[in-house]
Order: C-alpha cells, then structure tokens, then sequence
C-alpha cells in the first residue's frame, strides 16, 4: 500500500510541476490533481488504521466453533485495550503463555478480582452461572480457582496446574487465593472440550514478561492484541461478534 501511496504522490507532483501549454486552460489537470489528492489522503489513512487500529486475524483451529470457524477472517480492533482493559465475554486476540508462532483467540471468562468454577458444565463467576448460548458442548471437567492456582477435575479429582507448564503467578501477585490476580484474565475456547485455553496452559496475561509457565524465564512478553469486533469473511457469514 505504501508504494501504491509513492506512485500517487509521484504522479501529482509532476502534475504540479508541469507547465500549461498556453490556450489550455489547465482544468483536465486540476480535476486530476484533486482526484490524486483524495486518493493519498484516503491511502494514508488506511495506512494509518492498518498500522495503529486495525488488523486480520484468520482462524486456524476450531477451538472457537460454533461463534468462529475454521479459515474465517476477522477485523480486531488493536486500539480497544490500549487505553481499556478487558471484560468479560470480549473475543480477545493475544499472545499465549506457551511456546506459539501464533496469537491465540478466546473468550474472556473471568476478570480481575473475579472467583470462577465450573461445576457440572456449567460455569459460575462470582457464585453466579453464567448463560452461554455460543459453547458447542458443556465442558466435560470440573475447575475451580482455590489456594492460589487454578484446579481441574478431568474425572480422577482434582489436580493445581504446575506453575513449570501453566501460567499460574506467585503468590505475591494475587489479592486473595480464590480471585483472578490482577493483569489476568481466565479465557476458554467456546468449543470447550476442544481448546487448549486457562483450564491447561493457565492465565492470559495482559502484559510484561510471563509471571510463570513455560516462557516465563524468556525475553517473550504478555499482549492483548485487541479484540475481535467483525466476521468479515467468508461475507454470508458477516456480522458484528459480540
């Protein structure tokens, strides 16, 4: 696109530098040159939203179905966490603590300062159960976050996620053992029995280098993304994500 930009600027500046040829009034080369004009404005500005605002993202798993299938595209919105934070239910785009050449996208389940289990299929935030019309199935485990960690229940009882695999912070960084510490987020796959998501490799975390888990003694740093706003392909499925 920038060189697209290079060749209008190009083109209207010999325009603007060619002398009129006398009984030519210079009106052809004037609509031309406003049309160049508005064609470098627009140019910039997309640059600019490309850059800064917005980005693709195409899908590459199903861990999202039914909300998200497999190769669809989406617009994320990379200005929505740079001044806010994240809230529950948001379609959030971001750097995994495992070893990864892609960002993950997930739902956002629990906040800061938020208690959560999943009991029976159903998911409880703040003692309340959560409706959650967009899963493809119930989740087939147990999860409760108690004693400073975050435990699963696979059907043989339940077992913490060591803090070596799963980001899971030291305890200095909690504000009480059974609440998401905060600058964490708890997300999970709405195909929840076919996401590698916080039930396995632990927290999302929203920025600085990784508190714990498989890169947490690595240059790699934490990052929302943004957040997922539009399903802008294939276009018979285009509509606002919510």
């Amino acid at each position: 696109m920038l060189g697209l930009i290079g060749v209008f600027a190009v083109a209207r500046i010999t325009l603007s530098l060619k002398p009129v040829a006398a009984g030519h009034s210079g009106h052809s080369t004037a609509a031309v040159c406003e049309y160049l004009d508005a064609l470098i404005v627009a140019g910039l500005l997309a640059l600019f939203l490309i850059t800064f605002v917005l980005r693709t993202f195409y899908i590459p798993s199903g861990s999202m179905v039914p909300t998200l299938q497999q190769r669809d595209v989406l617009l994320v919105n990379e200005f929505a966490y740079r001044f806010g934070k994240p809230h529950r239910g948001d379609i959030v785009v971001f750097r995994p603590p495992i070893a990864s050449s892609d960002n993950f996208i997930k739902r956002v389940i629990a906040v800061p300062g938020d208690t959560l289990r999943i009991s029976g299929g159903t998911v409880y935030v703040n003692g309340k159960a959560v409706s959650e019309p967009y899963i493809a199935q119930q989740p087939q485990y147990d999860l409760v976050i108690k004693n400073y960690d975050i435990y699963v229940d696979d059907g043989d009882g339940y077992e913490p996620l060591s803090c070596t695999s799963a980001n899971i912070p030291p305890r200095s960084l909690w504000q009480a053992p059974d609440r998401v510490p905060n600058g964490f987020y708890f997300v999970m796959g709405d195909n929840r029995n076919d996401s590698d998501d916080s039930h396995i490799w632990g927290f999302a975390q929203m920025h600085g280098r990784f508190a714990a888990g498989p890169l947490a003694k690595t240059a790699t740093t934490a990052q929302f993304t943004g957040r997922a706003f539009l399903l802008l392909w294939p276009f018979n499925r285009l509509r606002i994500l919510d």
